[in-house]
């Protein structure tokens, strides 16, 4: 929270009410697709560019992802080999981290921001790459973005420009319930009513804009510069949500999932929410979506053979029976993955497939959870019509920016962007 003085005229109450607008925004309801087209060399209509980042917080075992050659002709490894379906449609990285991102597991704040200095007590985060995106194309959709997650200790990969954590949706029966089950007029009355009065909270904050920065220290100022360009995101949102609220949901055939109450069933979950992400981006009520996958207080038994706590087995030592059963859990995950790449590649889009139209980023936020380190860590990008290099190899020591690969992803959303947190460019080797 900002550092505003007791004798300013917006109290706290008033500041932490806004913040929770800031949070709430990306899931407001209403809207039907609209899809607008780009056009290729030839004028044919292409189906828009989609993102998708998730995030698995407690880290990949690096022995088990890394190829030893680089190139499109790599020798697999255990967890590529389960996504051999999809081999030409991604590129894994090594050599790459994001600068200055410390911390060890506080560093998964860090994943799309490319904020440094996480370890820090006076740690503030900046903006994720999806809410930039979003700025930018995330009117032409019902949901300018979604967060979610699966597994325990509910958090997102997702931050505001005032580097507000935007809160996860979790729940796939509520999820469901926002993209396809019509809201009854009552409910549409009330989300109209929740935009009047979110938009006459933000109009009485900016009119005291004046007022605040005769009265604040200049560090003070640079914080609420950061906090009125975030409210006039947000204003320009409100417009565009009010324009969805009376407009038909999409129609699915796809049943209602229940609810999963029990963390542990961290693959289930991961099931259900990819099943949902592909329907979102097939129904274009989205193009922006973050997954945080979070086994971090899990024991997902549902997996034959595990019995203990995750985050217990990542500081496995190097033992083998741990490592063995670590293992199980990761190649799991993998084999959602593949599930869900596979599903995006089924799905035809214009001559093309939806895993085509779709950038999808996999990853996590340490290159060895065992010993917290945040450097060579393991990445994937899989479709979004890429030149695929198969395995992208860069010094494991001295480290490529992973940032300068959120720069090409910009681009090719159509974002023009110099940079992006420490990105000066785009990345090396990897092209359209």
């Amino acid at each position: 929270m900002f550092n505003i003085k007791k004798n300013l005229s917006l109290n706290r109450r008033t500041m932490l009410k806004a913040s929770g607008i800031v949070l709430a925004l990306p899931l407001l309801e209403a809207m039907c697709p609209t899809l607008t087209y780009a056009l290729d060399k030839t004028g044919t209509h292409l189906s828009p560019q989609r993102f998708v980042g998730i995030l698995t917080n407690q880290g990949i075992m690096p022995e088990l992802f890394f190829p030893k050659q680089a190139g499109i002709d790599y020798d697999t490894t255990p967890y590529l080999d389960l996504l051999k379906d999809q081999r030409k449609n991604f590129t894994a990285f090594s050599g790459v981290s994001l600068p200055g991102v410390d911390g060890g597991h506080a560093s998964e704040r860090c994943f799309l921001t490319g904020a440094p200095g996480a370890s820090r007590a006076s740690f503030r985060n900046t903006v994720s790459l999806d809410q930039v995106m979003a700025e930018q194309i995330g009117g032409d959709t019902r949901f300018s973005t979604l967060a979610l997650m699966a597994g325990s200790e509910k958090s997102s990969i997702s931050y505001t420009r005032s580097g507000a954590m935007i809160p996860p949706v979790a729940n796939p029966a509520e999820l469901y319930q926002q993209l396809f089950i019509e809201n009854n007029a009552e409910a549409k009355l009330a989300a109209h009513e929740r935009l009047k009065q979110d938009r006459s909270l933000l109009d009485t904050l900016r009119t005291r804009r004046d007022s605040l920065e005769k009265s604040v220290t200049p560090s003070d100022r640079q914080q609420l510069d950061q906090y009125f360009t975030a409210i006039r995101d947000l204003e320009k949102r409100l417009v565009t949500s009010k324009s969805w609220i009376d407009r038909p949901k999409p129609k699915t055939t796809h049943k209602k999932p229940e609810k999963i109450n029990d963390h542990n069933q961290l693959i289930s979950h991961t099931k259900v929410m990819f099943s949902l992400i592909r329907l979102a981006l097939e129904t274009d009520s989205t193009r922006v979506v973050t997954m945080m996958i979070n086994p971090t207080s899990t024991t997902p038994r549902e997996v034959p053979g595990v019995n203990s706590n995750v985050h217990e087995m990542t500081h496995h030592g190097n033992r083998e029976n741990v490592v063995a059963e670590l293992r199980k859990v990761e190649e799991a995950q993998f084999k959602e993955l593949a599930i869900f790449l596979n599903g995006l590649n089924s799905v035809p889009q214009d001559g093309v497939t939806l895993l085509d139209r779709t950038s999808v980023l996999y990853g996590t936020n340490m290159g060895s959870a065992n010993a917290h380190s945040t450097d060579n860590t393991p990445v994937l990008l899989a479709g979004g019509g890429f030149k695929h290099q198969g395995h992208l190899a860069f010094d494991r020591k001295k480290n490529y920016p992973l940032s300068n690969l959120y720069v090409s992803l910009l681009h090719h959303m159509g974002i023009t962007a110099d940079r992006f947190a420490s990105g000066t460019g785009t990345m090396q080797g990897f092209t359209k």
